[in-house]
C-alpha cells in the first residue's frame, strides 16, 4: 500500500493550495480527483465559469458603454449561448493547464477516481475502469467542495428547469427567466442574464437579501436592479413549479400569484459533496447540508489527522478564503508552523454591478456600540467615472470616532472587487482616516473615490490637530 504524508481529496482552491504547500515543504503528497480533469467545482462549474460568463456577457452586450451610446447599444446584436461557451472553454483549458503544470513542477501526484474511507487513515480509490487502489495517509484533507441542492419537488429537466451547474450547458439564451434563491449564486446569475436583456424575476422566501452586506450597499444595489426592470419578489415562496403544454414553466407562489417563464434556475443553496466518502468509517459525521465541522484555526475535524477546508466547511465559501484554509490546514497537517489568518478578508460578489466588502458593516458597529463616522463617495464624483460613463457606483468607509481607524470598507459598482483591496490593506494595517486625506491617488482613477470618502468622513470627524489643541 502506498503511503503519503498528506492525501488531499479534491483539487479545487483548497485542495490544490494545500497540496502545493505540503509539497513545497518536501512532503509526499497525493491528490485524488473524481472529475475528468483537475480543478474541482471552482474551475469547472463554479467560480471561473460564472465570472467568465459575466465578462463575456458584459463585453458582447456592450453593457459598460451604454452610459454613452444608449440602451440599444450592442457589440454583437445576436448573442447566443455558444458565444458564451466559446470563451468559457478557452478559459477553462488554460486554468487546467496551469494547475497541471503546478502539480508537475512541485511533484504532486494525482489520481483520477472516487475516494472513500476504509479507516481514519486509509482511503479506497475506485477508478473509472473499475480498478481499486488503497492508499495510506499520515494526514488526510477533505476538500471535496459542494454541489447544487436539488430538492425532489423541483422538476429538473436540464433544459427549462435547471441548477447552476446545468446553466453552463444551456442551448439558447432564454427571453425570460425566474431565479429561485436570492443568495450569492442566484443574484450573480440573475444580474448576468438581466445584462443580456433577459427578463429576470428573482424569488426568495426571505424578505431581505445579502444580510451579511452593509444595508446601505444592498439598498443601492437593489435600486439599480429595479431601475433596469428586474423583478424582485422577496418574502414570497415558490410553492409549485410545473411544465406547461406550451413548453414553458409555471411557478405558483404562496400568495397565489402565477408566473410563466421560459426557464427556471433553482439556486437555493448547495450541499457538501461528502455522501460518497463513507465518513462513518473515519468516525466523522456531516450536518444536514453535508458540511463538516472543523477547528477554525487549524481546520482539523473531530478526528485527529483528518482535516477539511473550502466550501465543505461552510461560510464564507469563497475561492480566496478556501485557498488560505487549505494552505493553513496543510501546514498544520505536516507539522509546520501556521500563522493565524488575517481577521478581515474581502468578500466579492460578481453580480452586475459588483459588490465587495471588508471589515465591519454599519449594523455591526451599532451592535457593538462603537461610536463611528461614515464617508461616502459616488463614482460619478470622480473624473474617471465621467470618462467611463458611470452614473452609479458607491464606496463607503466606516471609521471609529475614538481611534479614527478604518473599520469597514463597502463598495457597489464597477471594479468593486478590485478596489476593495486598498481598503483591506489599510484596515488590516490599522490605518486611520488621515491615510486617505493625506495620500495622493492616481488621477483619474476610480480609486480616487477613497480620498473623496475619506474627506467626507474627515470633514465631520474634524482635524485631529485641531481636536488635540482644543483638548489641551
Amino acid at each position: 500500500m502506498n503511503q503519503y504524508d498528506l492525501i488531499v481529496v479534491g483539487s479545487g482552491p483548497a485542495g490544490r493550495r494545500a497540496a502545493i504547500q505540503a509539497a513545497k515543504l518536501d512532503k509526499k503528497v497525493l491528490v485524488i480527483e473524481k472529475g475528468s480533469r483537475v480543478g474541482g467545482v471552482s474551475v469547472h462549474t463554479g467560480t471561473i465559469p460564472s465570472k467568465t460568463m459575466r465578462e463575456t456577457a458584459l463585453n458582447l452586450s456592450g453593457w459598460r458603454e451604454r452610459g454613452f451610446y444608449g440602451q440599444s447599444y450592442r457589440v454583437k446584436q445576436e448573442i447566443s449561448a455558444e458565444d458564451l461557451r466559446q470563451r468559457l472553454l478557452i478559459t477553462l483549458n488554460h486554468e487546467v493547464e496551469v494547475l497541471e503544470h503546478q502539480f508537475a513542477r512541485n511533484r504532486v501526484q494525482h489520481i483520477r477516481g472516487k475516494a472513500s474511507f476504509i479507516t481514519p487513515d486509509t482511503l479506497q480509490i475506485v477508478k473509472d475502469d473499475g480498478e481499486v487502489q488503497h492508499v495510506l495517509g499520515k494526514s488526510i484533507l477533505l476538500a471535496v467542495g459542494t454541489r447544487p441542492f436539488r430538492p425532489d419537488y423541483m422538476p429538473f429537466d436540464g433544459k427549462s428547469v435547471i441548477d447552476s451547474d446545468e446553466l453552463l450547458q444551456i442551448e439558447k439564451l432564454p427571453r425570460s427567466m425566474v431565479v429561485i434563491g436570492a443568495g450569492v449564486i442566484g443574484i450573480e446569475y440573475a444580474t448576468i442574464f438581466s445584462a443580456l436583456d433577459t427578463a429576470v424575476t428573482l424569488i426568495d422566501p426571505k424578505s431581505t437579501m445579502l444580510d451579511f452586506i452593509d444595508k446601505e450597499i444592498v439598498e443601492d444595489f437593489t435600486y439599480q436592479l429595479r431601475d433596469r426592470n428586474m423583478k424582485l419578489l422577496l418574502g414570497q415562496k415558490a410553492e409549485k413549479v410545473k411544465h406547461t403544454p406550451e413548453g414553458k414553466v409555471s411557478i405558483t407562489l404562496d400568495n397565489g400569484r402565477t408566473i410563466v417563464t421560459e426557464m427556471v434556475l433553482f439556486a437555493a443553496g448547495r450541499m457538501g459533496a461528502t455522501d460518497t466518502l463513507n465518513l462513518a468509517a473515519a468516525g466523522l459525521e456531516a450536518d444536514s447540508r453535508g458540511r463538516l465541522a472543523v477547528n477554525p484555526e487549524t481546520f482539523e475535524t473531530s478526528v485527529k489527522g483528518i482535516f477539511a477546508a473550502g466550501d465543505v466547511v461552510g461560510f464564507p465559501s469563497l475561492a480566496s478564503t478556501s485557498m488560505e484554509q487549505g494552505r493553513i490546514a496543510a501546514r498544520v497537517a505536516v507539522g509546520a508552523i501556521a500563522m493565524e489568518p488575517q481577521k478581515y478578508f474581502p468578500y466579492g460578489i460578481y453580480a452586475v454591478p459588483e459588490i465587495s466588502t471588508c471589515g465591519l458593516t454599519e449594523e455591526e458597529m451599532k451592535e457593538r456600540g462603537i461610536p463611528y463616522e461614515c464617508g461616502i463617495a459616488r463614482f460619478r464624483e470622480t473624473s474617471r467615472g465621467h470618462i467611463m460613463g458611470l452614473d452609479t457606483g458607491l464606496l463607503k468607509l466606516i471609521f471609529s470616532l475614538k481611534t479614527r481607524r478604518l473599520l469597514g470598507v463597502h463598495i457597489v459598482g464597477e471594479g468593486a472587487t478590485e478596489l476593495v483591496h486598498i481598503g483591506q490593506a489599510v484596515l488590516n494595517l490599522k490605518g486611520t482616516v488621515e491615510y486617505f486625506v493625506e495620500n495622493t491617488f492616481n488621477y483619474p482613477t476610480l480609486a480616487e473615490a477613497y480620498k473623496i470618502a475619506g474627506l467626507d468622513a474627515w470633514n465631520r470627524m474634524g482635524d485631529i490637530k485641531n481636536l488635540t489643541e482644543t483638548a489641551s
